[in-house]
């Protein structure tokens, strides 16, 4: 499995610019293509996981109660603190300790390496549909695109078998490894963004 880590400044760069991008009158409660979730649910899942749930992997910490139940966008300023929480929790995983050992999930202990992939997917493909939602582009370079696919293909079926993942989609023809990856994680790379 590739070193997600490379790839984490850049996804949430990313993540924070896409977040930055919804404009302040978008009807927070329109529909997303995601697990039947609004846009209000899909970007506290999104803020939550892929910036707190992060940080708090990276620290062996478990995500307070607090957090769980806080709507994020009901703050105006979340996109900027979204983006400050996204640098403290790549900042959490340059120490080297970060990355070696195991991180109890509360169902068991996960390689760090392989948490941070899962934690990298989520921030990835939530990043996208989010996006999708909001009439933007998810941007990903080749070679987090890559490691993405490869953090997909391992683990598509035990997502798809507790409904994390939808049925594959067909990717297009020569598709790229971030088409590939979002085909197979159930959604529909040529689906366009909400205007």
């Amino acid at each position: 499995m590739q070193n997600a880590y490379t790839h984490m400044a850049e996804c949430a760069t990313e993540s924070a610019r896409v977040a930055r991008g919804i404009g302040a009158t978008l009807p927070l409660t329109s529909t997303t293509a995601c697990h039947g979730w609004d846009l209000r649910e899909l970007i506290n899942h999104w803020v939550l996981y892929s910036a707190y749930g992060l940080e708090h992997r990276a620290l062996r910490t478990p995500i307070p109660d607090e957090l769980t139940a806080r709507d994020f966008t009901a703050d105006p300023d979340w996109p900027e603190r979204y983006a400050a929480q996204l640098e403290r929790a790549v900042a959490a995983w340059s120490d080297p300790a970060a990355r070696e050992g195991t991180v109890d999930t509360g169902h068991g202990s996960t390689p760090a390496r392989e948490m941070a992939a899962m934690l990298l997917m989520e921030t990835v493909l939530h990043g996208w549909d989010v996006a999708r939602a909001t009439g933007q582009e998810f941007r990903l370079s080749g070679p987090a695109a890559a490691c993405l696919l490869e953090t997909v293909e391992g683990t598509a079926a035990l997502y798809r078998q507790y409904e994390g993942f939808a049925a594959e989609v067909t990717p297009p023809a020569a598709a790229s490894d971030f088409e590939r990856a979002l085909a197979l994680s159930g959604r529909d790379p040529r689906r366009a963004a909400v205007v």
